[in-house]
């Protein structure tokens, strides 16, 4: 559900309402994204950092959809972390029931489906944590990547071939 903006709001207050609205999904998407709570954790801080840089942009466009705007901040920011030289020696078999509990939201007593949708490739992963786990619909998850309705579409058609595949050990049609 988007929750717009109050007109008047100072920039602090809307920051200060996004903070409060979108944290716990924004920090799941990173830690899913990162494998490393810690990671997560700066990314999620980097996140309102360039929320707040780029919140005139923001105003500028008009854009409609704050949640997917938000979450292509986090996505790029957790690219930005996975492209740095510590990132590639870190453990990265963790889910999300490493997660403080109260920020985990699946139901999931088994965490391999969790441990999958982590080991999918990262266009794959993307379009499931946006569409999935967070509820964006199909035209906000594109905005939210920089791609087409359509490529979202076809994304998660690929990304659940592969689930299941790797679910089943590829059995099955």
């Amino acid at each position: 559900m988007e929750h717009a903006a109050v007109p008047g709001m100072t920039r602090e207050e809307k920051l200060s309402q996004w903070v409060a609205l979108y944290s716990d999904a924004i920090l799941r998407t990173c830690f899913m994204y990162l494998s490393d709570q810690a990671q997560a954790e700066d990314a999620l801080q980097d996140t309102w950092i360039k929320a707040w840089r780029y919140m005139g942009e923001y105003e500028r466009k008009h854009i409609q959809n704050e949640k997917a705007w938000l979450m292509r901040i986090a996505i790029n920011t957790c690219k930005d972390y996975r492209r740095t030289a510590w990132f590639r020696h870190m453990d990265r078999h963790k889910t999300l029931e490493d997660l403080p509990a109260h920020l985990v939201q699946t139901n999931a007593a088994d965490p391999t489906l969790s441990i999958t949708v982590m080991g999918l490739p990262d266009k794959y992963k993307q379009v499931i944590l946006l569409y999935y786990y967070h509820g964006l619909t199909q035209r906000e998850t594109a905005q939210a990547l920089g791609i087409s309705p359509s490529a979202v579409m076809r994304r998660l058609k690929n990304a659940q071939a592969l689930l299941k595949q790797s679910l089943t050990g590829g059995e099955g049609a």
